[in-house]
């Protein structure tokens, strides 16, 4: 995966959240975002899975420049797969049927195809037992995984994670946190927002600390962790 950043601004009312942000990385499958709440990082994953325009500057990933264009910006959607904090499931629908619903709706595939795809996902990601169960008569850590079945369902050029263990308990964390790390055996690109520093340590091949709007430090996972450069980092590492 190559990700390229170029002057990237964005500001809500007076505020300005990414400032002049910039990064420029290559051969890497997992990108990890950390730093402290109001840094940046869900601005950032936003602008990035295209849910949000940025106020000014470039975004290119694997070479291709993502777009601006409201048209252009909705195929750019289909393309990736986001997984949130909050799971966002259909609570009408069982397991099933959400994670069929993008491939019937967006996709277009046909019944018997979305079917066959779901019942794969589900299967993949051990949820065979539950997928006629609805959100609500599953636990949290199986809300968030049938989240990420749906996701991989579309195949997407790339994952995005936002905080996608931040509302479990330490248990349900780990089966999601399993879930992820399969993705990752499997060399499937992701970039991910966690607070679980232990976390990033196991997924992530490259890091960026956001500060303030923009990359503070950055570096492949063992360095960055070991050899902290900024004093932001060191301190933000010691809480």
């Amino acid at each position: 995966m190559e990700i390229k950043i170029e002057n990237l601004n964005k500001s809500f009312d007076e505020n300005r959240v990414l400032n002049s942000l910039n990064l420029n990385m290559k051969d890497i499958h997992c990108l990890g975002i950390i730093g402290p709440s109001g840094g940046g990082k869900t601005t950032l994953l936003r602008i990035l899975s295209g849910l949000e325009n940025a106020y000014s500057g470039d975004i290119h990933i694997n070479g291709k420049k993502v777009p601006k264009d409201n048209i252009e910006l909705s195929d750019y959607r289909k393309s990736i797969g986001v997984v949130f904090q909050g799971f966002n499931l259909f609570p009408h629908l069982n397991a099933a049927e959400n994670v069929m619903l993008p491939l019937r709706v967006v996709h277009k595939f046909s019944l018997e195809k979305s079917s066959k795809i779901s019942n794969e996902m589900l299967e993949k990601f051990s949820l065979n037992d539950h997928k006629f169960k609805k959100p609500h008569e599953l636990s949290g850590g199986q809300q968030q995984r049938v989240a990420i079945a749906r996701a991989m369902g579309i195949k997407p050029n790339f994952f995005i994670f936002d905080e996608p263990t931040s509302a479990l308990d330490p248990n349900l964390t780990k089966e999601v946190q399993e879930s992820i790390e399969t993705l990752k055996k499997e060399k499937k690109d992701m970039i991910l927002v966690t607070h679980d520093l232990d976390f990033v340590k196991e997924v992530a091949d490259y890091v960026i600390y956001l500060y303030d709007g923009q990359v503070a430090e950055e570096g492949r996972v063992y360095e960055f962790f070991t050899n902290p450069k900024t004093e932001e980092l060191k301190n933000f590492l010691k809480k």
